[in-house]
């Protein structure tokens, strides 16, 4: 019997004939929820309902020199979920049990599969809040949320996904469960293992369940949306914003004009915040106690900040419904890729001071290319991570090269990141030498020959 056919069978007698998909089943899956019209190429899909089930598999997978991809909700934007079609793919989205919600430790232990915005109503039901979110948070997966560190909205204030996990539950290559489940903030015994596995992609091990830590949310949130003359307006508004503010404002999102009007075109002429005759537009949210954000508070100093001409223009949300559309035009990038042909997109991070300059430089250098026929900037300022989506006339490899140096070549200068959020996987891959020296490099190979020395995991992402 062949080796590939063995080994489906006793994946089969592990999970169940319902948890494998094959063959034309496989047409129902894909790669990534942007790519929903390519079938996905794999050898099967496994669909485990447990740990107990990712154990053995991997552990025949290993065996037999199986190469094994790990998708979530696979909203991934650097290609870490594609395949070739040789590889055998675990699906997590069966695991997707909130385990138990601890109101008195503030903790939430779930397994990897939970969708994001499922644990946010969760947990919002017994009071308490998870403050990782993004757009994708309808589809992302807390396992994937995990093996990216992802970021999004709230990083200024909250910080990235490792700030949060207090206990991991991961299977490395070989089927072995690296288990500590605790729902300790101080645990100083050592290397703090599950670091390895947080932002590592699936090339280290797969996530299977966490504790996550939670908090107490703010008793007033407060958002609102302002223009600005220039990037050094902007850099003066954040400065004068965090000094009256402090760790009150919890988000600042800067989005240039074009991109902007763009966004708002989901509104479809309803409801549009401020006109868009601006250079540059600011979403900003503040929370905590009606003291220190309160309406009036926020109110009060937009208003000293328009008197004195240092922005050009604001409005605060009236409504948490109005609070909600904010966001809306902020998260809903598919709004923005529908309007794109052959599109890219960027995720990098550099100083703050930079910002302004950096994207002066990429976007004056894009416009001289001819077949670039539009793109749309916008960020996570406060943090010094900007988003970039750039449209194309054509798709060939030569202009996506072409593109890609463009935007990843400055950030050597500025001494930035390649990737803020979103991971390395394969699109990323030939320019991690931009910021990451050859002795890091070197390190993260012994790591994984280490943790996974036939190379099953996730092949060929990261390095």
């Amino acid at each position: 019997m062949d080796t590939v056919d063995s080994l489906l069978e006793r994946i089969v007698d592990i999970v169940g004939a319902d948890n494998v998909l094959l063959g034309e089943e496989l047409s129902n899956h894909f790669a990534h929820i942007w790519q929903t019209h390519i079938p996905l190429r794999a050898t099967a899909v496994v669909l485990p309902t447990c740990v107990e089930q990712v154990s053995p598999i991997l552990t025949l997978c290993n065996q037999h020199e199986m190469s094994v991809v790990v998708h979530g909700g696979r909203t991934n934007m650097v290609g870490s979920t594609e395949t070739d079609g040789s590889e055998l793919v675990i699906s997590m989205e069966r695991l997707n049990r909130i385990l138990e919600i601890d109101s008195d430790s503030k903790t939430v232990t779930v397994e990897a599969g939970v969708i994001l915005e499922n644990l946010h109503r969760a947990v919002q039901e017994v009071g308490l809040m998870f403050p990782i979110t993004y757009g994708a948070k309808g589809s992302a997966q807390v396992g994937g949320m995990i093996a990216t560190n992802a970021g999004g909205l709230r990083v200024f204030r909250y910080g990235m996904t490792r700030q949060w996990v207090l206990g991991l539950e991961a299977v490395l290559a070989d089927g072995t469960v690296i288990s500590s489940m605790k729902k300790l903030v101080k645990d100083n015994s050592g290397p703090d293992l599950k670091q390895l596995f947080i932002g590592s992609e699936g090339t280290l091990g797969v996530v299977t369940s966490a504790v996550l830590r939670l908090c107490r949310p703010p008793a007033n949130q407060q958002t609102a949306f302002v223009a600005l003359e220039d990037y050094p307006a902007v850099l003066r508004f954040l400065k004068f914003m965090e000094q009256e503010l402090g760790s009150a404002l919890t988000a600042f999102e800067i989005i240039w004009k074009d991109t902007y009007r763009n966004m708002c075109g989901m509104l479809k002429g309803g409801g549009i915040p401020l006109a868009f005759d601006y250079p540059l537009y600011v979403l900003l949210e503040t929370s905590g106690d009606a003291s220190s954000c309160g309406a009036g508070r926020l109110e009060d100093l937009l208003e000293k900040c328009l008197l004195r001409g240092d922005v050009l223009d604001a409005v605060v949300a009236g409504s948490e419904t109005q609070q909600a559309l904010f966001w809306r035009i902020r998260e809903d990038v598919d709004h923005i890729v529908s309007q794109c042909t052959h599109d890219q997109h960027f995720d990098v991070s550099l100083p703050v001071a930079d910002i302004g300059a950096y994207v002066d430089r990429v976007t004056a250098a894009l416009d001289r290319v001819l077949e670039v026929d539009k793109y749309f900037v916008y960020g996570h300022m406060a943090d010094g991570n900007m988003h970039l989506v750039v449209s194309k006339t054509v798709g060939s490899e030569e202009l996506k090269e072409r593109v890609n140096h463009i935007v990843y070549t400055p950030l050597r200068e500025y001494g930035g990141s390649i990737s803020a959020e979103h991971g390395i996987g394969l699109h990323k891959k030939p320019y991690l030498g931009y910021c990451r020296n050859p002795e890091e490099m070197q390190l993260m190979c012994t790591l994984k020959n280490a943790l996974d020395p036939k190379g099953i995991l996730n092949p060929g992402k990261i390095l």
